[in-house]
């Protein structure tokens, strides 16, 4: 198990430089006279070329770049070229409240999408027909579309939530559901339609197996049949789709917090790109990385517990 581990962190530490060296080249080509854009246009020259010196664009961008790597893996990840503020700051401010969203969006699609989507494939017929019909709606709607529709509905005509803010779970947990609930159903919705689909497969795919008539001639009860044996046997399709659709609300939350009016890191990744703060959105990215590669990790290590033929793979 410890060789399993040990492969997975460092095929993710490879993961977050190639990711990191993409977007620092990709920032770089496209991030025009930042120099000029943190002064305005009433700089002098003279003053555009002494601040962008200040900053180092005027070095080679690989130069500038393991300049950057060398300080990130040390934990400084540079100041804000814009406010001034640390990254490591801004980012830390943020993170737990997307987190909370997509990790409540993600736990809610896991349990409901196991539910129907066992459902579905234990009562084939009009049932299983239904659940295809909406997984197909859920995926093809929009996730800011259903963000809107339940900030109209919830919160503007029934005033049942606050329709924008955020409140920490820390300071005031009724505020938090408040400011908290709509955003994660915004996120959760297109997830659980996702999710059912693969469960659903999953599960039919398992059922047909020769380990499940034979235990049901033994004369074991279905439901424990499936969910003791024939569940856990299809758990690793549904784990990987799930880690995929971590990442997909990680993408989602960027609408859903400007929708919503709430300060996590999509609101400041929007900022920090449409000005070119290059510092900021890199701190952003090996975040998201790191995030990503830890999910990840702990979604093999499930799979691993579940299926031991991972773990020899």
């Amino acid at each position: 198990m410890l060789r399993f581990i040990l492969r997975r962190l460092f095929s993710g530490v490879v993961l977050v430089f190639v990711i990191s060296t993409i977007a620092y080249l990709l920032l770089y080509l496209g991030g025009g006279d930042i120099a000029r854009s943190i002064l305005g246009e009433s700089a002098t020259a003279a003053t555009v070329a002494q601040k962008a010196h200040s900053l180092g664009l005027d070095r080679p961008v690989l130069e500038q770049y393991f300049g950057w790597l060398g300080h990130a893996v040390t934990g400084n990840l540079g100041s804000s070229w814009f406010t001034g503020q640390a990254v490591s700051a801004a980012v830390s401010a943020r993170v737990g409240v997307t987190l909370s969203l997509v990790l409540g969006a993600t736990l809610i699609s896991a349990v409901v999408s196991i539910i129907i989507g066992v459902w579905a494939a234990a009562r084939r017929g009009w049932i299983d027909r239904s659940v295809q019909l909406l997984s197909v709606v859920g995926v093809a709607v929009p996730g800011f579309l259903i963000a809107l529709g339940l900030v109209t509905v919830f919160a503007i005509n029934l005033k049942w939530f606050k329709p924008t803010g955020f409140v920490q779970f820390a300071s005031s947990p009724s505020g938090w559901i408040a400011t908290a609930t709509l955003p994660i159903l915004a996120l959760a919705i297109g997830g659980i339609a996702g999710v059912t689909a693969q469960v659903r497969g999953s599960v039919i795919d398992a059922l047909r197996q020769d380990y499940v008539r034979t235990l049901r001639s033994r004369g074991l009860p279905r439901n424990r049949v499936v969910f003791k044996h024939v569940l856990r046997n299809a758990g690793g399709p549904a784990l990987a789709v799930l880690a995929v659709q971590f990442v997909g609300l990680l993408g989602g939350a960027v609408i859903v917090e400007q929708i919503f009016a709430i300060p996590g890191l999509g609101q400041v990744a929007v900022t920090a790109t449409s000005q070119g703060d290059i510092p900021l959105v890199m701190g952003l990215v090996v975040v998201t990385a790191i995030i990503v590669v830890v999910v990840n990790l702990l979604i093999d290590l499930l799979q691993g517990w579940l299926n031991p033929k991972v773990r020899l793979a």
